[in-house]
């Protein structure tokens, strides 16, 4: 690429890492209600531990696709803000609102149906069924909450006001550790619901949440240039089936990188349970440490359509090249933890010489990955802000399927190499990913010069 002074791109760095930084910390906020979830349901028993794990991975599959659809929110305002048209905002708001209010709400209702067959579908434990049911149903609740909640984070996101989100998600932890303690636990005179309680805790939570949100970008005054009063109040199906055009693409991308590192969890789980724990603790560790970039994305989705809404083409190749730098100073400190005190990190999660020892080695090879991880997620979020999304999904689709799990297949059975070759594997995908979506955003960017 061709960019201009490095004054220039000094200066987009600090406004990446200002918009970028509160979504950091709101990311971890998210990441940590999965550690309460877990810490509160482990020490009730493996019985409510599983029921909540399994129960909480069904409920992030229609959650995320909920997600994926609406990550077209952020830079379809930013693109409205950076054109001088934010006054239209809120009617574009108005609408993702009715869409993802939808998706809520025929997801909760499809869990609560389905949540009595899911665990004998997946051949859990039959003893694990009845608390697998009772937490999906409590959750399914949540669905209409979850649709509010992100469709408010992806108006907030896409004006550049990043530190709503951040409180709302900190607050969120905050209130569901005593709220789960009383339900789960039968304290403060509340029934002891065990896993049950969990789904009650989240869905309490996640209303609280939405409604809070939804109640501050309405009535701040930060908010209060958006244009509130202009627009079509009832639903226009040719702006909403336009988000879902876009919005449609991002789901499935986020399903299918989902999708691989679950069935790389199954394919693990006939290995053994040494492996089966190394695999998770591994994985736990990863996916603490892909926050950081994740959030940076969507700071970067925001500065792109910012500078696209302007015809600022320099600057849309500036905030790309910004995110990179960012994510290769993020990833290389990460990489670095895993790879000089690996036995410390994993002693963190348990004292059982042959899980410490797996987990170290499989820890080596997340270090491996993590560049890997940070530029593909930094890529497809460049490619967002220029609202071009099918052809990243076909990369992802590529990357992670055609390449990804046959890699990771062969090294792991056909060779030999157990849940290391399903993580060389992972390599192998989240590199050719790491490699095509940033190649696409370099062409385009060009391209638009």
């Amino acid at each position: 690429m061709s960019f201009q002074s490095g004054a220039s791109v000094s200066t987009d760095l600090r406004a990446t890492l200002r918009l970028g930084l509160p979504l950091v910390i709101g990311q971890l906020a998210g990441f940590g209600t999965n550690i309460v979830e877990a810490m509160l349901a482990g020490h009730l028993g493996a019985g409510v531990l599983g029921a909540v794990a399994v129960g909480g991975n069904v409920w992030m599959v229609p959650v995320m696709g909920i997600i994926g659809v609406m990550m077209a929110l952020p830079p379809s305002i930013a693109h409205l803000d950076g054109a001088g048209r934010r006054g239209e905002a809120a009617a574009l708001f108005r609408q993702g609102l009715y869409l993802s209010l939808t998706l809520g709400c025929l997801a909760g209702l499809l869990v609560f149906l389905l949540s009595g067959r899911i665990a004998p579908l997946l051949r859990i434990d039959a003893s694990l069924h009845a608390d697998i049911a009772a937490f999906l149903r409590a959750a399914s609740f949540g669905g209409p909450a979850m649709g509010i909640w992100v469709a408010c984070r992806g108006l907030a996101d896409g004006s550049s006001r990043p530190r709503a989100t951040m409180v709302a998600s900190i607050g969120a932890v905050l209130l569901l550790l005593p709220i789960a303690w009383s339900l789960m636990y039968g304290r403060l005179g509340m029934p002891a619901w065990g896993a049950f309680g969990s789904g009650v805790a989240n869905t309490i939570v996640l209303w609280v949440q939405a409604l809070a949100m939804l109640g501050y970008v309405r009535l701040s005054p930060r908010f209060a240039d958006l244009g509130w009063h202009h627009g079509r109040r009832t639903p226009d199906l040719s702006v909403i089936f336009g988000i879902l055009r876009l919005g449609g693409p991002m789901a499935v991308s986020v399903l299918l990188e989902m999708g691989l590192f679950s069935a790389v969890g199954v394919m693990i789980g006939g290995l053994g349970p040494v492996a089966v724990a190394s695999h998770q603790i591994a994985l736990n560790i990863a996916a603490l440490s892909f926050m950081v970039p994740l959030a940076m994305s969507m700071a970067v989705t925001v500065r792109v359509g910012n500078a696209m809404g302007r015809q600022d083409y320099a600057a849309v190749r500036r905030a790309g090249l910004a995110g990179f730098l960012l994510t290769l100073l993020t990833q290389g400190v990460s990489s670095t933890l895993m790879l000089t005190i690996p036995g410390a990190i994993v002693r963190l999660y348990t004292d059982d010489p042959a899980v410490i020892h797996g987990g170290m080695a499989l820890l080596a090879l997340a270090a491996i990955f993590q560049l890997s991880d940070g530029f593909q997620v930094t890529g497809a979020g460049a490619l967002r802000g220029l609202k071009d999304t099918r052809v990243p999904m076909l990369i992802t689709a590529i990357s992670y399927w055609v390449i990804g799990m046959p890699v990771g297949w062969y090294l792991a059975f056909g060779l030999g190499l157990g849940a290391r070759g399903m993580w060389m594997g992972l390599i192998a995908g989240l590199s050719a990913a790491a490699v095509l979506l940033p190649w696409r955003f370099r062409r385009l960017s060009r391209a638009l010069a």
